[in-house]
């Protein structure tokens, strides 16, 4: 793809199922990666399998929850390795239960991880990328924003409100040729949704109906995201913005 070779893009939850698939892919590209994740040991382990495979990575330990550990995290990612040129929000957090029986405290996790945190990075990069005017930004939401998802609903909230982020940050920042995307991705066969999975009476029946449901009649792979994070951040989709891709096998298909 077009644009990415020397360019420096983070990752956050880079170590996990879908982010370490686009940070390899990126890394194949030519891209310098910063691994952004909390567990440091699987964030090096992966940049060193990068390293060894001719890539360029870096990994950085952060709690995106924390403004000041992220904007101390910018800092150490340009020292290392140049100014950041675009921005993967891939981390996330996920639980499966009726909203009546949920509590506050899950609410909470589920608004620090899956909100918070993402205005935290958006924050922490958007004005470098203003004083250079140029910048690329993929989000990673859900299809559960799109169409809602049972047993999912502060977790759809909160993507829902980052795609209604996204489409104001992509007109706010067009003129300075910064441009902001989202994937949603359906069902993807990574810890995620393992774990969400986990909190079903029967898992094992509940992942066989998300697979039955998917017209492709598989679950998404991480790589599957990876293509599509890769080409909203090269120069090949440099005519995009505000837009918002479904990458599900068909599970959605409504504009």
């Amino acid at each position: 793809m077009k644009g990415l070779k020397d360019k420096v893009i983070i990752v956050t939850g880079g170590a996990g199922g879908i982010g370490s698939a686009t940070c390899k892919r990126l890394a194949q590209e030519g891209a310098k990666v910063a691994v952004f994740d909390m567990n440091m040991d699987t964030a090096q382990k992966l940049v060193t399998e990068i390293q060894n495979a001719g890539g360029k990575a870096f990994a950085v330990q952060c709690d995106i929850t924390n403004k000041q550990v992220v904007d101390q995290a910018i800092e150490k990612t340009e020292a290392e390795l140049g100014p950041i040129d675009g921005l993967v929000n891939n981390a996330g957090w996920d639980i499966f239960k009726p909203f009546i029986k949920s509590v506050p405290e899950e609410w909470e996790k589920l608004i620090q991880i899956n909100l918070v945190g993402m205005l935290n990075m958006h924050h922490a990069v958007l004005k470098g990328m203003v004083e250079r005017n140029q910048g690329r930004i993929v989000n990673i939401a859900s299809d559960a924003a799109r169409v809602g998802s049972s047993g999912e609903a502060v977790y759809a909230a909160c993507k829902g409100g980052l795609l209604a982020f996204s489409k104001t940050l992509a007109r706010e920042h067009s003129r300075n040729n910064i441009t902001v995307n989202v994937i949603c991705p359906g069902p993807t066969d990574t810890a995620l949704l393992a774990g969400v999975t986990e909190g079903a009476s029967n898992p094992e029946k509940l992942r066989e109906a998300f697979t039955r449901a998917i017209p492709l009649g598989r679950l998404g792979q991480p790589d599957d995201l990876a293509s599509s994070i890769a080409f909203f951040l090269s120069d090949d989709a440099s005519f995009i913005t505000g837009q918002v891709l479904s990458v599900s096998g068909g599970l959605t298909m409504n504009g």
